[in-house]
């Protein structure tokens, strides 16, 4: 890839300002984190609304409100005391659009069980990172570590709703996961220390995507692993020590349509 000119990195700069604020949090599936006080709150909630946000916004928050009441408003202590005999049917009919009550129910499961031998989803994310040093896939490792133990014992459907390199998807709801636990900010918490900024990946999806190859930050066509390796190592190129910083101006630039030089 040819080098970014500096009035992209400039341009990437200001979008960064633009739409990194409070105000984004607003209509934004990471308010629902947001609504919690206890880190372990929004660790644990902030999964279920990373893995669920797909769709219109307006749905997606409503789903996760009514998910919040069904955990009784406290998601940390309703998963680590989970059992699916005797809870079970607080899950039962939560559905959204094709994850439903029975992938509630095998998700927080699987999650109860990362509690219990991790302590938290940050340990487990940390007992799975990869050690050879090149960050996109050390923390390929630990996204495909984290899926492969909590699809142990469930059914096969809920793979669907878990991505892992390993398949080739871009894994962006996980990447956008990762980057609100680690990053500090007004709208990321920086609540972990196990992964740093710089450890994290470009969450891409369709809008980041648009924008990326709007401005050569992106050649690889589909939306997928590999293209996340190929934006988040151009991304890291300008920030070494906060490449996901650049998501909220790829993201912003595509879902909110602002014209970019080369077509974006």
């Amino acid at each position: 890839m040819s080098a970014i000119p500096p009035s992209t990195v400039d341009l990437l700069d200001l979008l960064v300002a633009r739409f990194e604020t409070a105000a984004f949090v607003a209509d934004d599936p990471v308010s629902v984190p947001h609504a919690f006080d206890d880190p372990a709150d929004r660790e644990m909630i902030g999964f279920y609304a990373a893995l669920l946000a797909w769709g219109r916004r307006a749905t997606i928050l409503s789903k996760l409100g009514d998910l919040c009441g069904r955990m009784r408003h406290a998601p940390a202590a309703f998963v680590r005391a989970y059992d699916d005999d005797r809870d079970g049917d607080c899950l039962d009919g939560f559905v959204h659009r094709t994850f439903s009550s029975d992938d509630a129910r095998a998700l927080t499961v699987g999650l109860s069980r990362l509690l219990r031998r991790y302590g938290s989803l940050e340990g487990a994310y940390a007992a799975h990172r990869g050690r050879t040093g090149e960050a996109t896939a050390d923390t390929g490792a630990a996204i495909e570590g984290v899926a492969a133990e909590l699809l142990e014992t469930a059914p096969r459907r809920l793979a669907r709703h878990l991505p892992r390199p390993s398949t080739g998807s871009a894994c962006k709801r996980v990447a956008m996961y990762l980057r609100w636990m680690v990053r500090p900010g007004p709208v990321d918490f920086g609540l972990w220390t196990a992964l740093t900024p710089a450890d994290l990946l470009l969450p891409l999806d369709v809008h980041s995507g648009r924008s990326a190859r709007a401005l050569g930050l992106l050649t690889r066509r589909q939306d997928d692993w590999r293209a996340t390796a190929e934006l988040t190592a151009a991304c890291r190129a300008l920030a070494p020590t906060d490449p996901a910083r650049y998501d909220f101006a790829l993201f912003g630039a595509g879902a909110y349509g602002v014209v970019l030089p080369g077509g974006g």
